[in-house]
């Protein structure tokens, strides 16, 4: 959150503050890293040290240290290795936060800030095949109605976080793979078809597969960047640019319009499940599609958590993180300064 605000022109006099704060919660975090024993929480990017190593090598590239930020940025792809072999993480490898679609946003991410390719493209590639090789087996012997499938602690998630949604919007990132790889390319589009196929008339999508048997009553229904709407969001505006078809276009609309009606959630301000997720639904719908509709849809959802209805919100677990509590929305804040480039932190899909 720090380092976001540094960079923007609003708050020039107060950069050399905010990389100031930034460095020394990097440094708080880069200790914690140092005592990491486990490769899996080494690997994850969201919730373990490669996310870390990621932050510290823009960081210290932003305020000159050049050589220190190289060493960070051969120490985050060294990390690939442990990606490589199918089963590397027994409770499943391959969802955002600990596996390997979080890893590939990080690339993502680091390629976009340091103008830098971090990873060969054999890397990466090879990293994506064995995704697809995951997705596939899993699917195969749990006869899935999807072409690839996946699941997180033996649940077959569905959405952002966890799920189908974030892995496959991590797959048609990269244009150069799919280019090269025209089966993949159609076991990605049938399953993102499958997943359309389970979107409710409403426009949300269950959490998992395991819903399907009997679905949450309408007031429990879940939806989040996590779980929902919210997240998926994302994947149909990424296949729509992909494929060019416009019912993905149209699906994400529909996402819009139950967030809309559902979005004010009672778990915090967050961006995971909180009203800041909901808010940058309209962010990325503006810029999809220029519908100044939706920018107002966004401010509206800001502006509520500053009312007095919001003081009857939970607080979450960890009040201050990026996530689940004030930092995403600060970084919302932000990007309403420049609604034309806004972006779900380190969820870009244009």
């Amino acid at each position: 959150m720090m380092f976001r605000l540094s960079q923007l022109p609003q708050f020039e006099q107060e950069k050399s503050y905010f990389i100031n704060e930034a460095i020394g919660f990097l440094k708080r975090a880069l200790e914690y890293t140092s005592r990491t024993r486990r490769n899996s929480d080494r690997a994850a990017f969201m919730l373990g040290s490669a996310g870390v190593i990621a932050l510290a090598a823009v960081i210290n590239k932003s305020v000159g240290q050049i050589e220190a930020s190289e060493e960070f940025v051969k120490e985050y792809a060294a990390l690939v290795t442990m990606l490589k072999p199918l089963h590397w993480l027994p409770c499943g490898g391959d969802e955002l936060l600990v596996g390997r679609a979080g890893y590939l946003c990080g690339v993502l991410w680091l390629r976009k800030e340091l103008n830098n390719k971090v990873l060969a493209e054999k890397e990466v590639d090879a990293v994506l095949d064995v995704m697809v090789q995951s997705g596939v087996e899993y699917a195969r012997q749990h006869k899935s109605p999807f072409p690839l499938m996946y699941a997180y602690y033996r649940t077959e998630y569905l959405g952002a976080a966890h799920g189908l949604a974030g892995i496959l919007q991590m797959m048609l990132s990269f244009p150069s793979w799919l280019s090269k790889r025209p089966e993949a390319q159609q076991l990605i589009r049938g399953s993102v078809d499958a997943l359309l196929g389970l979107q409710t008339p409403e426009g949300n999508f269950p959490c998992a597969m395991d819903e399907l048997d009997g679905r949450r009553p309408e007031e429990e229904e879940l939806v989040h960047w996590c779980h929902g709407a919210p997240g998926t969001v994302y994947l149909l505006i990424k296949a729509h640019k992909v494929f060019g078809d416009e019912k993905y276009l149209k699906a994400a609309l529909r996402c819009g319009e139950i967030t809309w009606h559902k979005g004010l959630l009672k778990k915090g301000p967050g961006i995971c499940h909180g009203v800041a997720g909901s808010a940058y639904v309209f962010l990325a719908l503006y810029r999809a599609t220029g519908d100044k509709q939706h920018l107002h849809r966004a401010h509206q959802f800001f502006l509520f958590i500053f009312m007095s209805e919001f003081g009857y919100a939970r607080t979450p677990d960890v009040p201050y993180s990026l996530y689940e509590g004030l930092s995403g929305t600060a970084c919302l804040a932000a990007d309403l300064f420049c609604p034309d480039k806004a972006a779900f932190p380190f969820f870009e899909v244009f």
